[in-house]
């Protein structure tokens, strides 16, 4: 028998067709997955960016409502002064004559004392804060009452220590504090054109020490807008002396003095005072800290010897 010739193996009809169609559909597939990956790492890079910017503002300390920088970190300034209208508020307290105020302003200063003198007392503030401290982002220390936040509530730090005080302040801590109250008072009566011996040193006045803790009470809740003179009646002019430096030492808490349309800022720096009348033409808040750590001292002077208190003294 012949043998038969032999054709090349049968393809089945259609496979061809087919392996061309799966291969489209891949392509197909593989298109979407592309794009969808690609979306993916743009939406991821936005969302990035976005963060960053976000950080930055926030390490910044940036306020929508600030116009205006009065004083920045990084400025030695010898006097800067801004005149403004009184208010009514002394209206309603009894006025003394040649101290209540008539000229009213704010003013900021790195000439009352050296950045070395604010270290030191900044070291006053550690040493005492160091045996308590609030449980929220702010917390006090005054030397005249006592009053030494420790946990939710406020202790008296000369009752509650007792004779243990004089094993964390000394005698020339105390004369420290009470040479740059004296500096402060002459500063202010400078400034506003009356005579030191009608300025009485009010209370309270204390340390403060801020940090970004989540507030626990309603004394952390340093930042909301005030007026010293609606808030404690017997302020009438009001100074802060800032021991630490806007964005080294910590981020946010800058000063605010608010105005419609024309806030204007004091940036912290070491041994810079900030003084100004205060009634309710210096409305005035702090920006919450966002990270680190600031230290400053409130000292208010009132025209009213009824209102007036002595220098700390170590007993």
């Amino acid at each position: 028998m012949a043998p038969q010739r032999r054709g090349p193996p049968r393809v089945p009809e259609g496979s061809s067709a087919a392996e061309r169609r799966r291969a489209n559909g891949t392509k197909k597939d593989r298109l979407p997955r592309e794009a969808q990956r690609t979306w993916l790492r743009t939406v991821a890079l936005g969302v990035g960016l976005a963060l960053i910017t976000f950080l930055l503002w926030s390490s910044l300390g940036i306020d929508d409502d600030v116009a205006e920088v009065l004083a920045r970190r990084g400025e030695v300034l010898e006097g800067r002064f801004i005149e403004v209208p009184c208010s009514e508020d002394y209206d309603g307290h009894r006025r003394f004559e040649g101290c209540t105020p008539r000229k009213c302003g704010r003013g900021v200063t790195d000439m009352v004392i050296t950045r070395e003198e604010a270290e030191q007392i900044r070291r006053i503030a550690e040493k005492g804060l160091s045996l308590g401290g609030s449980d929220g982002g702010a917390s006090i220390l005054d030397l005249h009452s006592g009053a030494l936040s420790v946990g939710k509530h406020f202790v008296n730090l000369y009752r509650y220590f007792g004779d243990k005080i004089q094993n964390i302040f000394s005698e020339e801590d105390f004369q420290l504090y009470r040479d740059v109250r004296q500096k402060v008072q002459l500063t202010i009566a400078k400034a506003f054109g009356i005579s030191a011996s009608l300025l009485y040193l009010t209370k309270p006045t204390f340390f403060s020490r801020i940090n970004s803790t989540e507030a626990q009470t309603a004394h952390d809740e340093y930042w909301h807008a005030h007026v010293d003179k609606v808030t404690y009646g017997s302020f009438d002019y009001t100074s802060l002396l800032y021991l630490s430096d806007y964005l080294e030492d910590f981020g946010g808490g800058r000063f605010v003095f608010m105005e419609e349309g024309s806030n204007r800022t004091v940036e912290p720096r070491a041994g810079r005072v900030s003084f100004f009348t205060s009634g309710s033409e210096n409305l005035h808040r702090v920006e919450k800290v966002l990270w680190g750590t600031r230290y400053a001292i409130t000292i208010a002077f009132t025209c009213n010897p009824d209102h007036g208190i002595e220098d700390p003294v170590l007993t």
